[in-house]
């Protein structure tokens, strides 16, 4: 077991530092941070990676094998009521108190006030759209149904719904659907997608493993553009709330304490519906002997600590620390030096994606289903060129003020008529891709480097700010699709190549 940890510390600390060594560089020369904040990032980058390598082993010693043994447990008893009733529930509970949507509730503190509900009235409202989209992603298996065209109609559907909500709920709506899949969600189910594509005999059952994230993803956002059309909301706000100054080594200690009691509590809130599901489900079945019980429950533990650490290290040490350097890029040179946001944004964004959780789970899952065709790394590099773009987008709408569906809608309407061209298998993986790259360290940093930069430069931070999570989460499904038609053109050129050698040894012997 501390092999495997060791291994999984490494893995993390090669993601995360160069991230770490950038936001130090731009700290000591164009953005200058207080030295009380420069030293909580110090701290977050220690507990980011400690945390990050503990989350990632407990996933693969629990999260991944429950989500798989249930998804082909309901599969296998073709009751499809059933199979619908679980991913309901399951879409729920995951969802419900994922720490990436607590963030984004947090930020969101207008449209909170407005109702009783608070903070979960968009919370409630994701939740459900994951566990309907989860839904009817699990029954698009069972069917055999082609992932593209449930793509195509609800994501249409999706900007048909923006036509009658107010423009600056609009970045709100669309980052709902990338801050969902976060380190909670993406184990769970991209492992159920898995177990119910492993009882299928056909070819197209390793591809149609891959699209339940993708899916689960649109889902929140037809929800929460919904919520604006029921409830009317318009004229949205954002509370700027100035960094509480960090004078000592007691104020450092205070606030990581702080931080560490408030996310165990939303951790074991996260955690606590599946556990129970889980147990409910090892009662009805017997599914799991003594030994893979005890493994199961050693890495819900390594889950919970890993995540306790990691979010507290990401949202006490780091978003601190985007706010800051925003506003000091946005403002260098007496605002002359705002352009380097942009390829700065862009330096952020192709290393920034390395250090989310559930990004090492997708890749690790890709290169497993394609036994090993498609690599790890392979993906990592996708991404990153999907995420550095994405970045470089959302800096220059904060400079120009560019409305976010003059982005939103030619993007996704590249990504979905790329679907015609790429094999299923990326097509799934791609907008899975999508949904997991925007997680906690966008949520964390990412999104207060662009409410700093906008707050700076006095544009609408709702409009403007907002809309970054979005923006991260359509990119790599182009860049990944791009990446399968690369992948299949070769694929073909090799069989090419290899079919003519042997046309040249039948010919070889037939003279012989």
């Amino acid at each position: 077991m501390t092999v495997a940890l060791k291994e999984k510390i490494v893995e993390s600390l090669t993601a995360i530092l160069p991230i770490a060594l950038i936001i130090a560089a731009l700290s000591l020369t164009l953005a200058p941070l207080d030295s009380g904040v420069f030293v909580l990032f110090t701290v977050g980058v220690f507990l980011l990676i400690f945390g990050m390598g503990c989350f990632t082993l407990g996933a693969d010693m629990s999260m991944l094998v429950i989500g798989e043994k249930i998804g082909s447990a309901i599969t296998h008893s073709r009751k499809i009521w059933l199979i619908a009733l679980v991913s309901l529930v399951i879409g729920i509970i995951v969802t419900i108190a994922e720490p990436d949507l607590q963030i984004l509730a947090e930020q969101v503190k207008s449209l909170s006030d407005r109702t009783a509900l608070g903070n979960y009235l968009l919370i409630i409202t994701v939740a459900v759209g994951v566990g309907v989209f989860l839904m009817i992603a699990m029954l698009r298996i069972v069917f055999h149904i082609r992932l593209s065209i449930l793509l195509i109609l609800f994501y249409a559907a999706a900007f048909i719904l923006s036509i009658f909500v107010d423009k600056d709920f609009w970045a709100v709506s669309f980052d709902s659907g990338g801050v969902t899949t976060g380190p909670m969600t993406v184990p769970f189910i991209m492992s159920l997608g898995v177990g119910v594509a492993s009882i299928r005999s056909d070819e197209k059952g390793q591809a149609d493993s891959f699209g339940l994230v993708a899916l689960s993803s649109v889902g929140p956002i037809i929800a929460v553009l919904t919520l604006g059309i029921i409830f009317k909301i318009h004229g949205l706000d954002y509370v700027y709330e100035p960094i509480d100054p960090v004078n000592n080594t007691y104020s450092v200690l205070f606030l990581y304490l702080h931080g560490f009691s408030d996310y165990a509590v939303e951790v074991l809130i996260a955690i606590a519906p599946i556990l129970a599901f889980f147990l409910c489900f090892q009662l009805m079945t017997r599914a799991f002997h003594k030994r893979q019980l005890v493994r199961i429950f050693v890495g819900f533990g390594y889950i919970l600590f890993g995540l306790v650490i990691f979010l507290s290290g990401a949202n006490v040490g780091f978003m601190p620390v985007g706010r800051a350097i925003g506003e000091g890029l946005a403002t260098l040179w007496d605002g002359n030096g705002k352009w380097l946001l942009i390829p700065v944004g862009m330096l952020i964004g192709y290393f920034i994606v390395a250090a989310e959780p559930a990004v090492h789970v997708l890749n690790k899952q890709v290169e497993r289903t394609s036994a090993g065709a498609i690599s790890a790394k392979s993906m990592k590099r996708g991404l990153c060129i999907g995420v550095c773009i994405s970045l470089g987008l959302a800096m220059l709408r904060i400079l120009t003020g560019i409305n976010i569906m003059y982005i939103l809608l030619p993007g996704y309407l590249l990504a979905l008529l790329l679907t015609f061209f790429t094999p299923p298998m990326f097509t799934g993986i791609a907008f899975d891709s999508g949904g997991v790259a925007s997680g906690a360290m966008v949520s964390s940093f990412v999104l207060p480097l662009a409410v700093g930069a906008c707050h700076a430069l006095g544009g609408t931070i709702m409009t403007d700010a907002f809309g970054c999570v979005a923006f991260v989460a359509l990119t790599p499904l182009i860049s990944i699709q791009i990446l399968g038609i690369v992948y299949q053109r070769k694929t073909r050129r090799i069989k090419r190549n290899f079919l003519s050698v042997e046309d040249k040894i039948l010919e070889y012997e037939v003279d012989a």
